[in-house]
């Protein structure tokens, strides 16, 4: 597989001869308001620049995976700019509904597993996009919503686990055991909610995953990017060094290009 990052969430992946792009928020940088309720939401985001030009970004892709409508996960440039005939697949009928109010046309909700093309079998999987704490509030769970995580598995490609915007969460680690995948993204930039704390992994949490799937290659992304996410690559890459981990973590700027 070969695997772009683009940035925060933003992903091309090259997977059993498909071109799918994850997540697309395609803004200049400082388009944006920051992110009402979260921390630092006086800092417009996003905070760096794309590595490549937003229309090159979504040439010649075969689907799009949408792991919830969230702006730093969708975003009005990416649905301007994305042909309202791109095939999109969304978590569930609420966000269809939504993408189809945009003028989207070929939009397919995942059941929890899926064949796709090319030998390709897709797992969605559970996400708690913050703590039980903040869900319990009626009018904050809201606006957290659902999202969704997505396993990757084909012949002759190893298994892609992107763990999505998540807390760590009993269904993570099931799944690192479950699925035991060779390459595991994890949403580690530590945003933070006002008042409510962590609604994506952290730190520890990269640790822990190493702990749960020491075979796994990890892959640390949502940082940087957006003005609610704390936790710098420079921080946790000192932090996963210093566990003895490092060689196992990878934490690519915007526009590297890795391979697996």
């Amino acid at each position: 597989m070969k695997f772009t990052f683009i940035r925060n969430a933003t992903v091309i992946l090259d997977y059993a001869g498909k071109h799918i792009l994850i997540d697309p928020m395609l803004a200049e940088k400082d388009r944006y308001p920051g992110l009402p309720g979260t921390v630092h939401s006086e800092r417009r985001f996003p905070r760096v620049e794309l590595p490549f030009d937003a229309k090159d970004i979504i040439k010649n892709v075969d689907a799009v995976f949408l792991s919830h409508t969230h702006p730093d996960h969708w975003d009005e440039v990416a649905t301007g700019l994305i042909d309202k005939e791109q095939k999109i697949f969304v978590q569930n009928e609420k966000d269809k509904e939504f993408l189809g109010s945009q003028g989207f046309k070929n939009l397919a909700v995942l059941p929890q597993k899926f064949d796709y093309e090319n030998g390709i079998h897709v797992t969605k999987t559970l996400c708690q996009h913050g703590s039980n704490e903040a869900f319990k509030n009626r009018e904050v769970g809201e606006v957290l919503g659902h999202a969704t995580g997505f396993i990757f598995q084909a012949p002759n490609e190893q298994t892609l686990y992107f763990a999505g915007d998540t807390i760590w969460i009993d269904a993570v680690e099931n799944n690192l055991k479950q699925y035991k995948p060779e390459v595991v993204v994890l949403h580690a930039g530590d945003a933070q909610l006002q008042g409510f704390g962590s609604i994506i992994m952290g730190k520890e949490d990269v640790v822990h995953a190493h702990k749960i799937a020491p075979q796994s290659k990890l892959v640390a992304i949502h940082m940087e990017a957006c003005n609610h996410a704390v936790l710098s690559r420079k921080e946790l890459r000192s932090y996963v060094d210093k566990a003895g981990i490092g060689q196992s973590v990878i934490i690519p700027l915007e526009g590297d290009k890795l391979e697996f």
